[in-house]
């Protein structure tokens, strides 16, 4: 990466603000709100989705670039953008489509669209919330169907690699696919973790389709900033301890630490990192909470939300997004 040319970091925090008030601001290219206690809003750089947290209420998740925000529409896709990122997103309804892998694809189309059309064509990171995300048998589950339905609709972005990506279950059951995203002028790195087989290659034993996502990408930015992507307790690409939720945690920690220091030895998750952890028991939350606290340093803001994972027997996974407060 040219450093001359580098972009700053985004910034990524979160906040107790009152929603109106983030949205004032001239820097603020996106909120995120989570669970049904987040309010409404139609604002195009707000997204509420469908994630309930701990507690009942949770922080907004907010995304903030220098130099101007300009924000619109184009249909069901909302978007923000600075001169250097744009905050992008799609609500689709299933029931509008004949099936998932069907309403996946067009929600993927119409991002693939605008990506191509605007200043920021390089995809950096990519969430994904989805209703009964593990439903069906076999090729029949409904994270298969995502996969399938994903891969087509960003065909036509394939060329530039995989992006960081999570798929997580909602927890309020609403049959809506919600997609957004983080795209950019400049590219990014994809990095891959040693500890585990690249998505992309998964065996057939994991559905028809490949999940198509790289570990993390490494922004084009100064200071550097990796775009964490789900990580769960998968080493190879077989998930680890069935039932244990310290253990895969635990596993989840020993993958994110090789994944840092793949990404060029960024260090640990400190003040400068933003960690999501998706939890698929209501009754495990507060003990997630308990483990992730002795895990992270106090300075590392952290949020959890109850969903469930693109694999039925893992409990827990991680994401985020890690800054260094200077250069390597």
């Amino acid at each position: 990466m040219n450093l001359d040319r580098a972009l700053p970091a985004l910034d990524v925090t979160y906040s107790d603000a009152e929603l109106n008030s983030l949205l004032t601001d001239p820097d603020v290219l996106a909120v995120i709100g989570f669970g049904a206690a987040a309010p409404q809003s139609a604002d195009s750089r707000y997204l509420r989705v469908g994630l309930e947290p701990l507690g009942g209420r949770a922080p907004f998740e907010v995304w903030r670039a220098p130099g101007g925000i300009t924000h619109g529409r184009e249909g069901a896709l909302h978007w923000a953008g600075s001169p250097d990122y744009c905050f992008g997103s799609i609500e689709v309804a299933e029931a509008d489509y004949p099936d998932l892998a069907t309403a996946t694809e067009a929600a993927y189309a119409e991002l693939s669209r605008f990506t191509v059309a605007r200043q920021w064509p390089h995809l950096l990171r990519i969430w994904n919330y989805l209703a009964a995300i593990n439903e069906g048998d076999g090729d029949a589950e409904r994270y298969k169907h995502f996969c399938t339905g994903r891969s087509a609709g960003m065909r036509c972005l394939h060329h530039q690699g995989f992006s960081a990506a999570s798929a997580i279950g909602r927890s309020d059951g609403e049959a809506v696919l919600q997609v957004y995203w983080l795209g950019a002028r400049a590219c990014g790195v994809a990095v891959e973790n040693p500890r585990q087989v690249s998505a992309w290659r998964y065996p057939r034993q994991y559905g028809p389709t490949s999940p198509t996502f790289a570990r993390a990408m490494r922004g084009p930015c100064v200071p550097a900033q990796l775009h964490i992507s789900g990580t769960a307790a998968v080493v190879g690409h077989q998930s680890l301890h069935k039932g244990d939720l310290s253990a895969q945690l635990d596993e989840t920690f020993a993958n994110l630490d090789s994944l840092l220091a793949s990404a060029g030895n960024l260090g640990g998750f400190a003040a400068g990192s933003v960690v999501k952890a998706y939890v698929r028991h209501r009754e495990d939350l507060e003990p997630a909470e308990r483990l992730l606290k002795q895990r992270l340093p106090d300075d590392a803001k952290r949020l959890l939300l109850l969903g469930d994972i693109c694999r039925a027997e893992l409990l827990i996974e991680l994401d985020g997004i890690h800054t260094l407060t200077a250069a390597p």
